[in-house]
């Protein structure tokens, strides 16, 4: 029996040709010595075919196909699914739409002409499938497929555009397994599109001659072409224009007559802040308005601060240094702008650098600042100056010639910065360190052109030396 088998494939061997095994086996094509060229190789059939279709030979050109090759012998049905793979699976948009995208793990089965979703991989044919649990099925006719970066930050990502305007992406972190079912689908989608039927070099796939075959797939195939889905939504849209462009100007110039009556008819800013609808602010306000509406030389809200902190604060740690709550800062500076009863000895002030905060902040927001502009640079000139004796006779006359609001405001806050220095052992404050606090924000120039470093350098120096010297600048006084 030995013997015999031997003999038999000896015998095979000798064949020219490769004849197809039975049902599910591989079928291999033996080199012999008279076909030199021909080179050892197997080939797989993905197509699910028939157990009593007999087996044919397969031509050479077609040994080396891809295992995402669509096709079936002769008129298979090739809207059986195929064996797929799992892939990353996201629909961005539906019919024009855009969608919220979430990726989702699928398994992907490519048909003849469409593309299915599967949510398990044993789900391989439409058989099995439960009522009620049935795949997505993407249409490929007239699709796109094209490889994008834009719409999602993985990597080896694809985009399905297809003709109904619905968008996928599928992506797979394994480039050459992508690549393939990129190619596969879109392979698939531009034979659907041009209708010219299934593509020579398939696995299973006969050449046809006959005339019959070549009228079915004629009378297949559609004799126009659609337009496209925006082509259509643009010629709705431009007929709906046409439709109601008269209605819609007529519309447009009701609103517009409808808004000038609005405006002719609106009070003016005066009446509204007679009657209290508008009220001027504090914060931001220039000091000459603002005293000027007060009927004062110092705005009532310095006040009210300095008399606090020097109520209860004087030997706070850190005083106008320490940041308060920027939060409660803007809730004390609202009530301010809003000319509300303030009591600043309330709980909701029990912080005191809430108040000191605030003050600094009334500085920083005037519009312009305590030392007027067209000071700054004689300010600065001054503090150069060699002599002591001359220095502080410039910088007092500098000081008498500010105009009374500003002076009277920089008298009460020099005299109060003072008293914070008779306490520098509990609150830890220097005349350096409250220099550098006040520097940029008592002062700085209209146009900062120059040298910003050396512009608060100089800040610094003015607001210390004049808090040395304040008793001779500002005398003894009360403001």
């Amino acid at each position: 029996m030995a013997g015999t088998r031997i003999t038999n494939m000896q015998t095979a061997a000798k064949q020219p040709g490769l004849v197809l095994p039975p049902h599910g086996t591989v079928p291999m094509r033996i080199k012999t010595t008279n076909s030199s060229g021909e080179r050892l190789s197997q080939t797989k059939s993905m197509v699910i075919t028939e157990p009593e279709a007999p087996g044919k030979p397969i031509s050479r050109h077609r040994r080396n196909q891809s295992q995402h090759n669509i096709g079936g012998p002769g008129g298979a049905d090739l809207s059986v699914p195929l064996q797929g793979v799992y892939l990353n699976k996201a629909k961005i948009a539906e019919g024009g739409k855009k969608q919220r995208k979430n990726w989702t793990s699928a398994w992907v089965v490519l048909g003849s002409d469409h593309l299915l979703f599967y949510k398990e991989s044993k789900q391989e044919t439409v058989v099995n499938l439960k009522p009620g649990n049935r795949p997505d099925e993407v249409d490929l006719r007239g699709a796109s497929v094209e490889w994008t970066k834009d719409k999602s930050s993985r990597k080896h990502v694809i985009q399905i555009t297809t003709y109904a305007g619905d968008e996928y992406l599928l992506q797979s972190d394994d480039f050459p397994t992508i690549s393939k079912w990129r190619d596969a689908i879109k392979q698939t989608a531009d034979r659907s599109c041009s209708g010219a039927g299934r593509p020579m070099g398939r696995p299973g796939m006969q050449r046809s001659n006959s005339t019959e075959y070549l009228s079915r797939r004629t009378s297949e195939a559609p004799a126009v072409k659609e337009p496209k889905p925006e082509h259509r939504r643009s010629l709705m849209f431009s007929s709906a224009k046409l439709k109601h462009s008269a209605s819609d100007s007529a519309d447009k110039n009701g609103v517009k007559n409808r808004l000038k009556k609005f405006i002719s008819r609106r009070p003016s800013m005066k009446t509204l802040q007679e009657k209290g609808l508008i009220k001027d602010r504090v914060f931001g306000c220039h000091i000459l308005t603002l005293c000027s509406r007060e009927g004062t030389t110092v705005p009532k809200f310095i006040r009210l601060c300095i008399q606090e902190v020097e109520r209860r604060g004087l030997q706070s740690d850190g005083i106008y240094r320490v940041s308060g709550n920027l939060a409660t800062i803007q809730k004390l500076r609202f009530m301010v702008d809003q000319e509300e009863e303030l009591n600043l000895g309330d709980s909701q002030w029990e912080d005191i650098h809430v108040i000191t905060g605030a003050l600094k902040m009334f500085f920083r927001e005037l519009p312009e600042p305590l030392f007027p502009f067209r000071f700054f640079e004689q300010f600065v000139e001054s503090i150069k100056i060699k002599d002591s004796k001359q220095k502080v006779q410039v910088v007092k006359k500098l000081v008498h010639q500010l105009p009374k609001p500003n002076h009277n405001t920089m008298k009460l806050l020099f005299r109060h910065l003072q008293k914070i220095l008779c306490h520098s052992v509990k609150n830890l404050m220097s005349t350096q360190g409250i220099s550098i606090v006040f520097g940029p924000t008592l002062m700085w120039p209209e146009n900062d052109s120059g040298n910003m470093a050396v512009n608060m350098a100089y800040q610094n120096q003015i607001i210390e030396y004049i808090l040395i010297e304040s008793r001779e600048i500002f005398g003894t006084d009360d403001v």
